[in-house]
């Protein structure tokens, strides 16, 4: 069986892999997620699943299939990234409610000596408007503070969502449909990396 190796700390597509039946091990890259001058967020996202696949390659047997991915939520041409604080979830939120706004994830496979296969999902997600009450209370659950955006789609933050054009799981931060795709790509299918059905 082919070792996949996940790298990525992200709780949520670790569940999306268990959701696909695909045993899987985490390694985090540890690279710096800071987008570089003139780059478009479509690129950042790109570049930033090829370097964390790519890093932790270097740390895994001969044969593995590593994968890296990036998630972005983009409003008016601006990133937003995890908050750093109660308060600036709060700012994220003010800014989301109420409008649409895009998620972008890039996602890289590698899996030698086939080349390294690439790809990005986009989603456009639209938020109810929000009272200065809600938006509080969702901060107070903790629930925004290590996600893209300052919102958890696949959480709480579900209620707040009005539409999501797109996939769905590229919000939650692994586009589940794009891997399926890319895996042929890389010499692979999802029955060669599934423990049993389900």
């Amino acid at each position: 069986m082919t070792d996949v190796v996940l790298a990525s700390r992200s709780p949520r597509r670790r569940d999306l892999l268990d959701l696909l039946g695909v045993p899987h091990r985490v390694v985090p890259s540890g690279i710096s997620e800071e987008a570089l001058p003139g780059e478009t967020p479509e690129e950042t996202v790109v570049r930033l699943a090829s370097e964390k696949a790519e890093s932790v390659l270097k740390e895994t047997p001969p044969g593995a299939l590593v994968i890296g991915a990036d998630t972005l939520v983009v409003l008016d041409g601006e990133t937003l990234g995890q908050p750093r604080s109660e308060e600036e979830a709060r700012q994220m939120l003010r800014r989301l409610q109420g409008r649409s706004h895009t998620v972008l994830t890039g996602l890289c496979l590698v899996h030698p000596p086939f080349p390294a296969v690439r790809g990005l999902s986009r989603s456009r997600v639209t938020f109810h408007p929000l009272s200065e009450a809600e938006i509080s209370w969702y901060v107070a659950t903790g629930e925004p503070m290590d996600k893209a955006g300052a919102y958890a789609a696949q959480g709480l933050g579900a209620a707040f969502l009005a539409s999501v054009e797109g996939s769905f799981y590229n919000v939650v931060g692994f586009p589940v449909d794009l891997f399926y795709r890319l895996l042929p790509q890389a010499g692979l299918s999802l029955p060669d990396l599934r423990t049993a059905p389900r």
